[in-house]
């Protein structure tokens, strides 16, 4: 029976351990929890269809006059606009510089992983190569045996024919 060792040194996932520092981008805390959201949220669909409604509304409200605390060429906007790049941009790169450095750690250890299947591939076809050379000698050792016996048999029956001859002779 295999020890607990053994069994977790054989778990498939055993080359991506190392790497397991890398799961989060930004770190495990609250922030970094947050600020990865935060990044990953900015390319979906669902932020830009909010975004632009927000800006549709925000230039309706000002042009019509409803109110005007941002009136064309709309400055509050663009700063906000470049608020918004300021943040986002450093935080998208670091994003993906840590999801880089996750895809080349998870990389790495596939390799790992696909040179240990390999190494096992070898060793078991060895193995079988091992075995279906023991069956041959195996089988041939049983040809001759089968072959003596065969000998043995005709021997043991023209002895018997012969005592036979004689007995009956007499």
């Amino acid at each position: 029976m295999r020890s607990d060792a053994q069994a977790v040194s054989r778990h498939h996932f055993r080359f991506h351990a190392p790497h397991a520092h890398l799961s989060s981008a930004f770190g495990d805390d609250w922030f970094g929890v947050r600020a990865e959201r935060f990044a990953r949220f900015f390319g979906t669909p669902t932020f830009l269809i909010v975004q632009t409604v927000l800006v549709g509304i925000w230039i309706l409200l000002n042009v019509v006059g409803l109110t005007h605390f941002d009136v064309y060429p709309f400055i509050l906007l663009n700063l906000a606009f470049s608020l918004q790049a300021a943040y986002a941009a450093p935080l998208i790169l670091l994003a993906q510089t840590r999801q880089a450095d996750r895809d080349k750690a998870l990389a790495d250890a596939d390799a790992q992983h696909r040179e240990a299947l390999a190494q096992a591939s070898i060793e078991r076809q060895e193995l079988a190569a091992k075995q279906a050379a023991q069956i041959i000698e195996l089988l041939d050792q049983n040809t001759r045996l089968t072959q003596l016996t065969q000998q043995l048999s005709q021997g043991i029956k023209a002895l018997t024919d012969d005592i036979h001859r004689k007995v009956v002779s007499v």
